[in-house]
């Protein structure tokens, strides 16, 4: 129908359009439409703003559950990797075990740091329990009664000689007790006064003579304590210096410091060669820990500590070091205890328990 025909002319001038027309306007503002809209556009709009709302909840939605999931998810995995933290780098080993693998702890706590100076050195006889003996008058050994390693007292005959000059046999004596070290005679040789026929030793104690070298002379003296080795399976022992000498020898460029050492168990042979460790410096520290327990892991230098979960790997950072012990600047508090022998088999069994993780994962 054509708005311009004269029956629609008609029909708005007719008091029936004008109450139809307000209605329709009263109607229009109940639903909400905005000013300048007609109806077909403002039902659109509305049908769009209810399509992004529902959109927009269901969205929220969605989110919501995917965060909760995520949470979930998120909380899984910070318990997993609080459960491998907890388990990493640790070692239990039953009280049985550790006494089988031969663990021992200690408590950690203070300690002596002793610096040394290295020095070689050789086993000679005492000096003064030495016997040169020679012939009272020359002439010709007829008998040769003991020879190198025989133990002799004061008064045993060595050899018999015949005099040159009486032609008379006389006897030639020890007036040492001690073991032959050296014999230049044998049965028939011609002897003078001069000729050294024995050289009778008391090992019963020996000399420790160390070469020192001038960079080290003014650091070792008299009186300081020494730690000797001399290889061999045997133990290492402990002595005093008793003499220095004033001079350095022309040839080596050294100078000598001594130890009397006790032999009765002929222990040291003169002509061993010995390593004397003379203690120079000594400091008490804080922490100190024996090399024993001291094991390398990935690099870093560690003890291991044991608590309620069992033995891990403590890294430390060292000071001083002494042929014993470490001092430790940190990574181990006092009283803390760490295990002081048998940690190569903890750390054997951590290298397992790694290896199985790895081939797992």
């Amino acid at each position: 129908m054509n708005i311009g025909d004269p029956e629609m002319k008609a029909f708005h001038k007719s008091p029936f359009a004008l109450m139809a027309t307000l209605v329709l306007v009263v109607g229009l503002g109940l639903w909400g439409v905005a000013p300048g809209l007609s109806l077909p556009a403002a039902m659109a709009a509305d049908e769009h703003g209810h399509d992004e709302g529902h959109d927009e909840d269901s969205h929220g939605a969605d989110h919501t559950d995917h965060e909760e999931h995520g949470d979930e998810h998120d909380h899984g995995e910070g318990h997993g990797s609080d459960e491998d933290e907890h388990n990493e780098d640790v070692v239990t080993l039953s009280a049985s075990q550790m006494e089988e693998f031969g663990v021992e702890m200690a408590s950690a706590g203070r300690g002596r740091i002793t610096t040394y100076v290295v020095l070689p050195g050789e086993v000679v006889p005492n000096a003064d329990r030495v016997a040169h003996i020679v012939p009272r008058y020359a002439g010709i050994v007829k008998e040769v009664r003991t020879s190198i390693g025989d133990k002799v007292a004061t008064g045993d005959v060595l050899a018999v000689i015949e005099s040159s000059e009486t032609l008379t046999a006389y006897e030639l004596k020890t007036l040492l007790d001690g073991t032959v070290i050296a014999k230049h005679v044998t049965r028939g040789e011609a002897v003078t006064r001069d000729t050294q026929a024995f050289v009778v030793a008391d090992l019963r104690n020996v000399w420790l003579e160390l070469s020192i070298y001038q960079r080290d002379l003014s650091r070792v003296e008299v009186g300081q304590h020494v730690l000797v080795s001399s290889g061999h399976h045997l133990p290492d022992v402990e002595g005093t210096i008793s003499y220095v000498s004033p001079v350095v020898d022309e040839d080596t460029r050294t100078a000598r410091a001594r130890l009397v050492m006790d032999n009765s168990a002929g222990t040291w042979r003169p002509g061993m060669f010995v390593t004397g460790r003379v203690a120079v410096t000594a400091v008490d520290v804080p922490i100190a820990v024996p090399h024993t327990a001291l094991q390398t892991v990935e690099g870093r230098t560690v003890v291991f500590v044991q608590d309620e979960d069992g033995f891990e790997p403590r890294e430390l950072r060292l000071g001083r070091t002494s042929t014993t012990h470490a001092e430790v600047l940190s990574g181990l508090a006092a009283g803390e205890a760490y295990v002081v022998k048998g940690g190569f088999i903890i750390k054997a069994e951590l290298g397992k328990s790694e290896l199985s993780e790895g081939h797992a994962h």
